[in-house]
């Protein structure tokens, strides 16, 4: 058995070499290699997520302009036919007042050439009542001469 433990020994002895440079390696490894790597994986991890969350905020940014550009599209159509409905209004108005004035030159006009037909009537009644009178006064004395002059 002394034997078993020698040869334990010697393998155990030949092998701290291989113990110390298998650790001295790791930490290498881990000094020059993991830990930069880690570095490196979380900044790029940070990086990439500060992009995502820069990306999100610019469409948040560009969602709110459109929504903003939208509203002021709206104003604008608004006010359009605001001013297309005051012009409508404005040229009814003016078309009222053109045809009430039409009318008013009308009944004007209706009421001059009534004027004028009472004016000619009373003096086609004044002017039937002298002729008439005439009338009547030639007919008594085409009546009456020739019975005064048959007889």
């Amino acid at each position: 058995m002394n034997e078993i433990l020698g040869q334990l020994g010697g393998l155990l002895l030949g092998s701290v070499p291989t113990i110390i440079f298998m650790v001295l390696l790791y930490v290498i490894y881990t000094v020059l290699v993991h830990k930069p790597l880690v570095k490196v994986l979380t900044e790029r991890r940070s990086l990439t997520e500060g992009a995502i969350e820069k990306a999100r905020a610019d469409i948040a940014a560009a969602e709110a302009r459109t929504a903003e550009y939208e509203q002021r599209l709206r104003e604008a159509r608004m006010a359009v036919f605001k001013s297309q409905e005051a012009h409508r209004q404005q040229a009814l108005q003016a078309r009222a007042a053109a045809v009430a004035e039409a009318r008013a030159k009308a009944q004007a006009q209706v009421e001059q050439a009534q004027a004028a037909i009472d004016k000619d009537k009373l003096a086609a009644q004044v002017a039937l009542r002298a002729e008439s009178g005439r009338l009547a006064t030639e007919i008594i004395r085409t009546v009456l001469q020739p019975a005064a002059g048959g007889q």
